[in-house]
């Protein structure tokens, strides 16, 4: 299965250097020296990683035959596509993989569904999931232990126990209550 890893940005220095947008959860692994890499477009590969390193808190990586900035920057915007088995597990226990979770079924505690994951937006902050509700909205809940509960891969499902207001219109039946509360009813 192959899964974009990251996005080449801009040229850095002379030498060949490109600054990448990393859009894996392992960098080390993906995006080591010598990993070979396909592209979108199909046309800038394959490239194979020579070097990289952290700079001011960028990974810049350099690529074999590129040895100039006009070389580095021909290559900007183009996506690196690795090569993944599908059947492997990141290797902490509760990470997981994009396509692990891609159109699992969404439900509360008591099993009252959703709607289903169609995508996992990863935010400098925290991962959302994008989910499509039966009626074709969408909802996007905060990837976060505090609201993701539970992630049953092998029954398809992720339990959520949301705050008020993130699914439902709960947030308004509460405010009304403090309402009523406060009007002594």
């Amino acid at each position: 299965m192959q899964l974009v890893v990251a996005r080449i940005g801009r040229a850095h220095g002379i030498k060949g250097e490109v600054t990448v947008e990393v859009r894996t959860d392992e960098p080390e692994l993906r995006l080591a020296p010598g990993a070979v890499l396909a592209t979108e477009p199909a046309s800038a590969g394959p490239l194979t990683i020579e070097t990289g390193r952290v700079h001011s808190g960028r990974l810049l990586l350099r690529f074999e035959g590129v040895r100039d900035r006009n070389g580095a920057e021909a290559l900007r915007n183009t996506l690196l596509i690795a090569e993944v088995d599908p059947d492997a597990v990141p290797e902490e226990p509760d990470e997981y993989y994009d396509h692990q979770l891609m159109d699992l079924d969404v439900v509360l505690a008591d099993g009252t569904g959703i709607g289903r994951i169609t995508e996992i937006s990863h935010l400098p902050s925290q991962d959302l999931f994008i989910v499509e509700r039966p009626d074709g909205s969408e909802v996007m809940i905060p990837f976060v232990e505090e609201i993701v509960t539970e992630i049953d891969l092998a029954g398809q499902r992720a339990v959520i126990d949301p705050p008020p207001g993130l699914v439902d219109d709960r947030a308004e039946i509460a405010s009304q209550r403090d309402a009523d509360t406060e009007d002594g009813s």
